[in-house]
């Protein structure tokens, strides 16, 4: 049996505000729930962002369509974390394209 295309098991995050313990709250990262998703190749270029040279990882993953997947989520597999900049359902709406950028650790 060959694994189809959506062969990533992924996890979707919203960011909400957590209680930190101490009374207040603090902004984390929720998983809503596992998804089977592709993962194209990422491409990569450098960028000059307030004077110092950073790197662009862009990625296109595919899903299968669904209403609570919005720009401003993450998609985390493993160690990669993936921020939703755009979410694009094809003409038949059998499918979700995902126009995501790789976040760094610092950031997540």
């Amino acid at each position: 049996m060959r694994a189809g295309p959506l062969r990533h098991r992924c996890s979707v995050q919203s960011q909400q505000s957590v209680p930190d313990g101490y009374g207040g709250y603090s902004d984390g990262w929720t998983e809503l729930r596992k998804v089977w998703a592709e993962i194209t190749m990422p491409t990569g270029r450098t960028a000059v962002v307030a004077q110092q040279i950073t790197r662009v990882v862009t990625a296109e993953i595919r899903v299968r369509p669904a209403a609570d997947l919005v720009v401003g989520m993450r998609i985390v597999r493993g160690a990669d974390r993936y921020l939703v900049e755009a979410a694009l359902p094809d003409n038949e709406n059998s499918m979700l394209r995902l126009l995501c950028s790789l976040v760094d650790a610092q950031e997540a």
